[in-house]
């Protein structure tokens, strides 16, 4: 390839690449784009409970970049990146293919990371992929069936389940199984009551340091009022994971504690991506964790071809959560930059804000904090988060088809698909109507934070004055 010709290539399909190739597909961007990752699928992890849970399809989580990609200029190409040459400005596939690039854009985002536990990347579940939930689907639902048979001893093992690590992915995968195991095991015939569901924390607090802190009250209410109420363990270093117990040491205790479990879930560290480590970067220019660090234009230094945002960079003298929205925002900055090159104008820099924040806090509940100021919880809040992220996937036929499909399970099959165990002495209640309710508000809400997306999109793919739409993705 020339250099007239070479592409821009994007390696990593998550928020920061497809929302970039998105934007300058929309944009008109005068380059060939390339878009590189690995799965067949973009994951849209803060729906991956829905996907444990069945509240959500496979196609509404799990859009295929082809699907997405349909019409724009994007070529996408599944396959994995094993090395890149910033020098010769060559990208090196697992297949054995290379592209010679333009210009570069790098979205691969992080990895689970285990803290060096032993034991933990081979014996605990994860939960970041598709792959993660159909494993942990799988086997949580074996468990459940040996346990409705198994003797007292060996029964407490398999229906206890451990969580590590207490920000928001632990909270949240802690209150879906509180309400997801009692479901499926009463349908096995045994009794709910004998589940255990364990949150364990290395620090003294849930959510400390995240940027849903703010909503740690309203999450340790949801935990405590489960018919399994969560138990938290606190200040505890996990210093083992086996197959059937995980250990862990207390603040100022010698002494190792053991649960019985056939089931840890890690949710607590993240890992740089291994392709970080092939770029030929001084020092000097990666943070102490070993991230590249970025310009305020999300450049490279000394390599101003190269952009680079998300989990995988870190903006110099800017501070910025590893959130979906963040990234959004990052990804449509590199579009803006890669056409202001392509026209030779100036770059402009980064200006990502939060504007609000998501939590699920069980099946029907959660918890929406609209812009900081409006904070609604319950089925409303539940109805809020699902209708914000499916109005802001990444095509409007994908947006139309997975709202409307939700809507549809939830007003005409909600009451065949869902009983929620209640507490003894617990008053039932009329949850029809409420649920109907809950959607109508979660819709005005939706509609609010995401602010005319649907028809910003429709501009854009009409050909007049093609924008990228302002979308706020939250984590």
């Amino acid at each position: 390839m020339n250099n007239i010709t070479n592409p821009t290539v994007i390696v990593g399909g998550g928020f920061v690449g497809l929302f970039t190739a998105l934007h300058l597909s929309h944009r008109h961007y005068s380059e060939p784009i390339i878009l590189i990752d690995s799965q067949d699928r973009f994951v849209f992890k803060p729906l991956l409970y829905e996907h444990l849970t069945g509240e959500m399809q496979n196609e509404q989580v799990l859009p295929r970049y082809e699907k997405l990609l349909e019409g724009s200029k994007v070529t996408f190409i599944q396959d994995k990146v094993t090395k890149i040459d910033l020098k010769q400005r060559r990208l090196e596939l697992a297949s054995g293919l290379h592209y010679d690039y333009r210009h570069l854009v790098l979205g691969v985002g992080s990895t689970q990371g285990y803290l060096g536990t032993e034991g933990a990347e081979e014996n605990a579940f994860a939960f970041r992929t598709q792959e993660d939930t159909i494993a942990l689907e799988k086997h949580l639902r074996e468990c459940l069936q040996q346990a409705s048979q198994a003797e007292s001893a060996q029964r407490e093992a398999l229906l206890t389940i451990a969580i590590v690590g207490a920000g928001p992915s632990g909270v949240e995968i802690a209150a879906t199984l509180a309400d997801l195991l009692p479901q499926w095991y009463e349908k096995l015939g045994g009794d709910f009551s004998n589940i255990r569901i364990v949150l364990v924390n290395h620090g003294q607090e849930i959510l400390k340091g995240d940027v849903n802190s703010h909503l740690r009250d309203t999450a340790l209410k949801a935990l405590k009022d489960k018919a399994i109420p969560v138990e938290l363990v606190l200040g505890a270093k996990v210093t083992k994971v086996g197959r059937d117990r995980l250990e862990y040491q207390l603040e100022n205790e010698e002494a190792t504690k053991t649960i019985s479990t056939q089931t840890v879930v890690w949710t607590a560290g993240t890992a740089n991506n291994p392709l970080l480590k092939t770029l030929s970067i001084a020092d000097k220019n990666r943070d102490r964790h070993g991230l590249p660090m970025v310009t305020d234009t999300l450049q490279l230094p000394n390599y101003p071809e190269v952009f680079a945002a998300g989990d995988c960079a870190v903006v110099l003298d800017r501070s910025y959560p590893p959130v979906a929205q963040i990234a959004y925002q990052e990804g449509k900055t590199i579009a803006k930059n890669l056409m202001a090159l392509s026209q030779n104008k100036e770059l402009h820099p980064v200006n990502a804000s939060m504007r609000g924040t998501l939590m699920k806090l069980g099946i029907r509940n959660g918890v929406a904090n609209i812009f900081d100021k409006v904070k609604v919880k319950g089925r409303a809040g539940d109805s809020i988060r699902s209708l914000t992220y499916l109005e802001m996937l990444p095509t409007p036929i994908h947006n139309f088809n997975a709202t409307t499909e939700w809507l549809s399970d939830e007003i005409f099959h909600d009451h065949h698909h869902y009983h929620q165990p209640t507490k003894l002495g617990q008053p039932k209640s009329n949850k029809r109507f409420a649920g109907l309710a809950s959607i109508a508000a979660g819709a005005i809400a939706a509609v609010a934070l995401v602010g005319g997306t649907a028809a910003v999109w429709h501009i854009a793919h009409s050909g007049n004055q093609p924008q990228a739409t302002q979308k706020q993705l939250t984590k």
